[in-house]
């Protein structure tokens, strides 16, 4: 048994969990001055104000003053795994270039595919691990980690194999959610989206799902990748098989895939950039969590999805890094969770719940997300004065990682 006293702030986000992290005020963070926390291995005894700690757990309580203790950040959306990189891409893209003419050269989500089949798997593990230890750097103790830049089947199995690797590795330190995305892209090779999924992604899941190592399945539904008949396909599939669906749905285009999402009872829908006001409405009445990714809008010069629409309508809204090699190379999720919500016109609570307690709710972890007693004691412990100053000082490291 563990107490901690004298927290600056004790940001508990328990009327956040009231509300089912939707429709949101400030007041929602639900902060105790002055706090007092009481918590085991597996659970939270105890929270309140220090000057109000029962007696029974006062004995060997740890001293906190000037430190700010949150529900624990989750980083509901990565690509951490991957080969190589597109340094030279992103420069000529700010020269002028057109993603498409990239494309076109070879570049894209294909480029890092061909580095990554390169690698080794030592290689892939060793640079994933690197990666990891970045983000927990910065405060973040879960992590999604997405396949996906393998796309054949030979290395997609190797990827969901070096993620549960990570998983194992990390575990409980850091938790790690294993999603499946060989629907990331259609490889060349491939005549249509139908042939590569019944030829490489659905043999693979059936491989995979026998040996419990993967979370979710997750496809890239949008004009000339995977269409709403493969989302279908492989979804319908993933069910029978008990495993939760994501999807990244309405980025380029509005093609109905938050309400494909729904329709699904997928985890999230992610980006949603172009995402129409029958997308909300079917958000906003299920559990389908909306994942915003900010930081690809900024990285690839985009508009940024419509946030507040989707807050007003009643979506329940996660904010994530995409961190990735192509489209957001900025491993960051609280930097860009700051930017962007001024952009984005977000209260402290919607920011703040949208990368813990919706977060979480991303990735099917519904006891955790609230600092109250009874949820599991995953928390962020940051070195300041209180939460405005950490989302005040864009890209300074707060973070404590260990005590």
């Amino acid at each position: 048994m563990k107490t901690y006293v004298h927290l600056n702030q004790l940001v508990t986000l328990e009327g956040a969990l009231k509300k089912d992290g939707r429709r949101l005020v400030p007041a929602d963070l639900s902060i105790i001055e002055d706090g007092a926390i009481v918590f085991d291995d597996e659970r939270i005894v105890w929270t309140g104000k220090s000057s109000e700690l029962p007696a029974e757990y006062q004995k060997n309580s740890i001293d906190m003053k000037g430190h700010v203790l949150t529900p624990e950040m989750v980083d509901s959306h990565t690509h951490i795994v991957f080969g190589g990189d597109r340094a030279q891409e992103y420069a000529d893209r700010l020269n002028g270039v057109s993603y498409e003419e990239i494309a076109k050269r070879g570049g894209g989500i294909l480029l890092t595919m061909t580095q990554t089949n390169k690698a080794t798997t030592e290689e892939l593990f060793n640079s994933a691990c690197a990666r990891i230890e970045r983000l927990h750097s910065y405060g973040i103790g879960t992590i999604e980690i997405k396949s996906g830049y393998g796309l054949n089947f030979e290395k997609e199995y190797e990827v969901s194999l070096v993620i549960d690797r990570l998983k194992k590795k990390y575990q409980p330190k850091i938790q790690i959610f294993n999603t499946y995305l060989a629907a990331h892209d259609v490889p060349r090779t491939f005549s249509s989206s139908s042939q590569y999924l019944k030829e490489v992604v659905l043999p693979l899941l059936e491989k995979l799902a026998p040996m419990k190592v993967i979370d979710a399945v997750d496809i890239f539904h949008e004009k000339n990748y995977f269409t709403a008949e493969d989302t279908d396909l492989l979804f319908s599939r993933a069910k029978q098989l008990g495993i939760a669906r994501k999807i990244h749905a309405d980025e380029l285009n509005d093609n109905d895939g938050a309400k494909l999402a729904v329709k699904h009872e997928a985890l999230s829908a992610d980006h949603l950039l172009k995402i129409s006001a029958s997308g909300i409405a079917a958000l906003a009445n299920s559990k389908t969590v909306a994942t915003l990714l900010p930081g690809t809008a900024f990285f690839l010069g985009k508009p940024l999805a419509p946030a507040r629409t989707i807050l007003d309508g009643g979506a329940k809204v996660s904010i994530a890094s995409d961190y990735n090699p192509g489209s957001c190379h900025c491993d960051n999720l609280l930097l860009i969770a700051s930017i962007a919500s001024a952009q984005m016109k977000l209260n402290q609570a919607e920011l703040w719940t949208g990368i813990t307690l919706n977060a979480a709710a991303a990735l099917a972890l519904p006891n955790q997300g609230a600092l109250l007693p009874g949820m599991r004691p995953r928390f962020s412990i940051f070195k300041t004065e209180s939460l405005s100053h950490i989302t005040y000082n864009w890209g300074k490291n707060f973070a404590v990682t260990t005590l």
